[in-house]
C-alpha cells in the first residue's frame, strides 16, 4: 500500500474524516476492515452482557471472575500462536479460521441454557460452563493481526502526527463498539426475560460473525502479506522482551497497574447496574399532544449507558490526539489512565453522591459519559508504544509489550471476583481504584515523553 493512501491528516481525524478516509483505502484494507468491524460489533453486543448471562444460569461473583481471567489468558496468549497459524497456512485461510470459530463461540454461547446440566465421566456440568467453552472460540480473530495494525499506522504516518493517525483507526473500530451494546439493549428490551432476550442478541452476533468471515475470505487477497513470516517462537518472544525500548518500562508498569485495577472489576460493571442498583430508565418523551413512555430494565438500561461511555469516547479522541501534538502525548495518556483508575470507585460510590441532585437513573449515566473519557488517551497511549520502536520492529515491539502487560493482568479478576463473592463489591471496587490512581501516579512521576512530541 502507498503512503499516500493511509496517511493520515491530522486536521481530518474527526470522526467523518475517518470515514472519508476508510473509503479511499484499498480493497483488501477496507475487507479488513468491515471484517473488524463485524466481528467487533458481534463481540460488543455479547461480551459485556456476559456475566448477567452467567449469572442467569446460577454462577457465583467468584466463577464470573475466574471468566474475566480466562479471558485475560486469552489476550495475553492467543496473538503469538495466532501468528505461527498464519505462517504455516496463510493470512486469507487463517482469517477464515478465526472467523469461524469466532462465529462457533457465538453459537455456544446461544446454545448453552439448551444444554443444561449434564454428567461426562461423573463430572456434572452446569450450563455457565459453556460460557467458557465459548469465550475460547469467540476471542479467536482478535488474535490476529494486533502488531501489523500498530506497524502498519507508524509505517504510514508521520512521527508528530502518531497519535492522530490512531485516532482515526480507532474512531472507525469504536463505531462498532457505540453500535453494538445499543443494539443489544433494543433487543433485549423486546422480552422481559434476560435470558431469552439475550439469546437474540448472541443469535444476531452469530449473523454478523458468519458475514464477517464470507466477506474476508471471498474478496480478502492476501498474497503479497507477509505478515508473521519471520516468526522465530519463544526465543524471539524473549529477545523481544529484553530489547524492549527502555522508554516504554514506565508506561508498561503504569499501564499494567491500572488495567490490572480495570481487570479486577470490569466484567461486574453490569451488575453494579442490575443487581447492586436495579436501577433502569424511565421517562416519558411529549410533543404537543403526543406522549410515549419510556421504561427500560437494568439489563437494556447497561447496553444505553455503553452507548454514551462509546459516545463520547467517539467525540474526544481526535480533539485529544491533537491536544497531544501541543502539550505532548505524557498528559494526554495520564488523563486516561485517572479516568481509569478512579472509575470504579465513582462507579460504586458515585451515584449515591450525585442522585439527590439529579436522580439516580442520571447520575449513572454522567458517571459513564466520564468513563468514555478513558478512551480519549487511547490514541496517545498507543502512539507513545510504538513511537521509540524502530521503523522495521514496531509490530514485535507492540506484541511483546501487550503479552508482558496481559499476562502480568491475567489473575485480576479472580482477585476482584473473590473480593465481589466473599468480601463486598464495594471492597472490591475500593481496592481497584486505589491500584488505578498508584498505576496513573507512577506513571506521571516516571514516564518520558516520546521525544516527536517533547
Amino acid at each position: 500500500m502507498s503512503q499516500e493512501q493511509v496517511t493520515v491528516d491530522a486536521d481530518d481525524s474527526g470522526p467523518l474524516g475517518t470515514f472519508r478516509q476508510f473509503f479511499a483505502l484499498e480493497r483488501d484494507v477496507l475487507v479488513l476492515s468491515a471484517a473488524m468491524f463485524a466481528f467487533s460489533l458481534g463481540f460488543q453486543m455479547t461480551s459485556r452482557y456476559l456475566p448477567e448471562y452467567m449469572a442467569a444460569l446460577g454462577t457465583s461473583g467468584f466463577v464470573i471472575g475466574l471468566y474475566g481471567t480466562v479471558g485475560n489468558v486469552i489476550s495475553a496468549v492467543y496473538p503469538y500462536p495466532g501468528g505461527a497459524v498464519s505462517d504455516r497456512i496463510g493470512s486469507r485461510y487463517a482469517l477464515t479460521l478465526f472467523g469461524l470459530l469466532s462465529t462457533l463461540g457465538f453459537v455456544v454461547w446461544l446454545l448453552a441454557p439448551s444444554v443444561g446440566t449434564i454428567e461426562i465421566a461423573g463430572v456434572t456440568l452446569e450450563p455457565w460452563v459453556w460460557i467458557f467453552v465459548g469465550l475460547l472460540l469467540a476471542q479467536a480473530w482478535k488474535s490476529f493481526g494486533l502488531g501489523a495494525t500498530f506497524a502498519v499506522v507508524k509505517q504510514a504516518t508521520d512521527p508528530s502526527k502518531l497519535a492522530a493517525g490512531f485516532a482515526s483507526t480507532e474512531t472507525f473500530r469504536r463505531t462498532a463498539f457505540f453500535i453494538g451494546p445499543v443494539l443489544a439493549a433494543v433487543l433485549i428490551g423486546l422480552f422481559a426475560e434476560f435470558t431469552v432476550s439475550f439469546q437474540y442478541v448472541l443469535a444476531v452476533a452469530a449473523v454478523f460473525g458468519a458475514i464477517g468471515t464470507v466477506v474476508q475470505h471471498v474478496l480478502y487477497d492476501a498474497s503479497e502479506d507477509t505478515i508473521g513470516d519471520n516468526f522465530e517462537g519463544l526465543g524471539q518472544i524473549r529477545s523481544d522482551l529484553r530489547e524492549m525500548p527502555d522508554t516504554l518500562r514506565p508506561l508498561l508498569i503504569g499501564d499494567t497497574l491500572v488495567r490490572f485495577a480495570n481487570g479486577m472489576v470490569y466484567v461486574f460493571f453490569v451488575l453494579v447496574i442490575t443487581q447492586v442498583y436495579e436501577v433502569g430508565f424511565e421517562t416519558t418523551l411529549a410533543l404537543g399532544q403526543f406522549s410515549y413512555a419510556i421504561d427500560l430494565s437494568p439489563a437494556a438500561f447497561f447496553g444505553y449507558l455503553l452507548g454514551v461511555e462509546m459516545l463520547v469516547a467517539l467525540v474526544t479522541m481526535a480533539p485529544a490526539a491533537k491536544l497531544a501534538e501541543r502539550i505532548g502525548l505524557k498528559p494526554v495518556v495520564a488523563l486516561g489512565f485517572l479516568v481509569y483508575g478512579t472509575f470504579p470507585i465513582v462507579l460504586i460510590a458515585g451515584p449515591e453522591v450525585l442522585a439527590p441532585a439529579v436522580g439516580l437513573q442520571w447520575a449513572i449515566i454522567l458517571i459513564f459519559a466520564f468513563s468514555g473519557l478513558r478512551f480519549a488517551g487511547l490514541p496517545s497511549h498507543k502512539a507513545l508504544i510504538v513511537g521509540p520502536a524502530e521503523q522495521d520492529a514496531s509490530g514485535r515491539v507492540t506484541g511483546a509489550y501487550y503479552l508482558l502487560r496481559n499476562t502480568i493482568v491475567i489473575p485480576s479478576a479472580a482477585l476482584g471476583g473473590y473480593l465481589w463473592d466473599f468480601v463486598s463489591p464495594e471492597i472490591a471496587f475500593t481496592i481497584a481504584a486505589a491500584v488505578g490512581v498508584v498505576g496513573t501516579g507512577y506513571f506521571l512521576i516516571f514516564g518520558e515523553e516520546f521525544d516527536a512530541y517533547a
